[in-house]
């Protein structure tokens, strides 16, 4: 399974990379703004994309919005890792396409079985 982790954070970046490197059976690749992420989704093409919720310039949707609006990456599963958890929150991204919502802080140890779970 090919992963991209965006995330605006360096140290989240890494711990998310890190976690993920442990399963044998995922590739990771992360990007560090939605501008970065669309680039590398295009190039790339990985199976699901983890995206922060809340980053400058391009926010999470934004960076949703953008990759569905093309053809060669509408089909990419996009999950949401974000701090905004509240019910109508959860709501209003699965609206948006989001596969799953992940809460901020995640626990590294459990990331790469909650990607499963949002298959």
């Amino acid at each position: 399974m090919r992963v991209l982790y965006v995330d605006d954070e360096p140290d989240i970046r890494e711990i998310a990379q890190i976690a993920l490197s442990l399963d044998p059976e995922i590739t990771v690749e992360t990007a560090a703004s939605g501008a970065e992420a669309i680039v590398k989704a295009i190039a790339w093409r990985p199976d699901v994309i983890l995206l922060d919720v809340m980053m400058p310039v391009m926010d999470g949707p934004s960076v949703l919005e953008k990759l569905r609006a093309r053809p060669d990456t509408q089909g990419i599963r996009v999950v949401f890792i974000t701090a905004r958890t509240q019910a109508h929150e959860i709501e209003r991204f699965r609206a948006m396409g989001a596969a799953a919502v992940i809460s901020k802080p995640f626990d590294p140890m459990l990331l790469a079985s909650q990607i499963r779970a949002a298959e």
